[in-house]
């Protein structure tokens, strides 16, 4: 880190600094310019504590980081992507991943009516909620352990993997005996008891940004479950809440090329969520493909209009098939294949 001094400080002053950058674990380096002096301090900001409190001190006027604070989800510590293994299908290489599925679980012959209709049309993970964050107390809040119990069938009569939301603690372990990948919903982004907790089940974790969550807060709750040993982390970008109600939310595309840069992780995107509008979803894949996102989660119902949840974003099956053949040149140009 970088501590810059006021003009004018005086040698005591420096001196103090100093003193109180080695009692706080770093080695100081200072450098006397002609009207300010900066100080380097170096060491491990993972081992020793965050140097920003040093502002207290009236003589220093700012601490800058020399490192980023994600260090083990960044490109500078892992320049190559990682590649996230789920039971045999390869996440962040040049095999271009389709997740898709409804957005709860309502019933048997809904889900595999559903988990049918994505793997012909080429989707390889089936998404569903078993259990379901709702804003009101009074909206379907899912099967629960029937809604497990069913994508585990689904599981077996497919051979699609599943990936579904866990919303607890105290629900990691009995969700990770069905799930293949545990989903992090935008509500619990920086639930960071919940991230560890997901990071020890040693599953495939997909962490979705949060809906006011700036991308170096996103990168760090990424940061959470990689230092807790779980090197399997996908990124989600699934929209973020701003002035526009046009859409729901507004799907940041931006910052998938942001995470691609800054991040070894893969980063899928949820256009189902990223808009709320299921006339948005097809347009907003191909944007999301030709920007080299490395898959896409869709909520795809069989009938949107009688869903339990979110019926106005989910896609059905006709459209679900034009999505599929209009993403293929896309995933092409940026290298891939489905």
């Amino acid at each position: 880190m970088i501590i810059v001094l006021r003009p004018g400080a005086s040698t005591p002053q420096i001196d103090q600094v100093i003193q109180e950058v080695q009692a706080l674990g770093y080695e100081p380096s200072p450098i006397s310019g002609i009207e300010q002096t900066v100080i380097a301090a170096i060491g491990d900001e993972r081992t020793h504590q965050n140097l920003q409190s040093l502002t207290a001190l009236p003589q220093v006027e700012n601490v800058f980081r020399v490192q980023k604070r994600y260090k083990l989800a960044s490109r500078e510590s892992h320049p190559e992507d990682t590649i996230v293994n789920v039971g045999g299908i390869r996440i962040g290489g040049p095999q271009f991943c389709v997740m898709a599925g409804p957005c709860s679980v309502e019933n048997a012959e809904q889900l595999f009516a559903t988990a049918d209709a994505v793997k012909a049309a080429g989707a390889t993970i089936l998404r569903g909620g078993a259990y379901k964050p709702r804003t009101s107390p009074y909206e379907f809040q899912g099967l629960g352990v029937e809604g497990l119990r069913l994508l585990r069938e689904a599981r077996d009569r497919t051979g699609l993997k599943i990936i579904t939301e866990v919303l607890g603690e105290r629900d990691v372990e009995h969700v990770a005996e069905t799930a293949d990948i545990l989903q992090i919903g935008a509500r619990n982004a920086q639930n960071f008891r919940l991230l560890i907790e997901c990071a020890r089940s040693g599953k495939p974790v997909l962490l979705k940004r949060g809906m006011s969550e700036k991308i170096e807060e996103w990168l760090l709750a990424a940061e959470y479950i990689l230092a807790h040993g779980n090197p399997n982390v996908l990124l989600c970008e699934r929209g973020i809440r701003t002035f526009e109600t046009y859409t729901r939310n507004t799907l940041d595309l931006a910052a998938v090329a942001v995470a691609k840069k800054e991040s070894h992780l893969p980063v899928i995107v949820d256009p189902s969520q990223g808009c709320g509008r299921a006339d948005l979803v097809i347009a907003l894949c191909c944007g999301a493909a030709a920007l080299g996102a490395d898959g896409l989660l869709i909520e795809v119902h069989p009938n949107p209009a009688e869903a339990m949840s979110d019926g106005q974003q989910q896609v059905d099956f006709d459209s679900f098939r034009e999505l599929a053949g209009r993403i293929r040149p896309f995933i092409a140009a940026s290298g891939r294949s489905i």
